[in-house]
């Protein structure tokens, strides 16, 4: 449910969480009972988490990793000894 701001001409600004089927309908002031007009506002959108920051700031190095090279245990698309039976024209028989 979104946060709206409003307007009261007695009681000045003051915010209202409404559903958005409701923002096109007058909103009361809660103190005064007057009708009070929305105020339009720039959406609060935060691109960064502050998980994130927080991690930046307790280690401003990024981790070493070290790892093991170990070569390849060999193709795995060789094909097999003696080229392909299964086709016709590369049998050895045909030769």
């Amino acid at each position: 449910m979104p946060l709206y701001d409003y307007s009261c001409s007695g009681r000045g600004d003051f915010e209202a969480w409404r559903t958005m089927a409701e923002v096109s309908q007058p909103m009361d002031c809660p103190s005064c009972e007057a009708i009070a007009t929305r105020i339009f506002t720039a959406p609060n959108i935060s691109l960064s988490s502050g998980s994130l920051s927080s991690r930046m700031k307790t280690s401003p190095e990024p981790r070493l990793i070290k790892r093991h090279h170990q070569p390849p245990s060999g193709s795995r698309n060789q094909s097999p000894k003696g080229g392909r039976p299964w086709m016709i024209s590369h049998s050895p028989e045909r030769v």
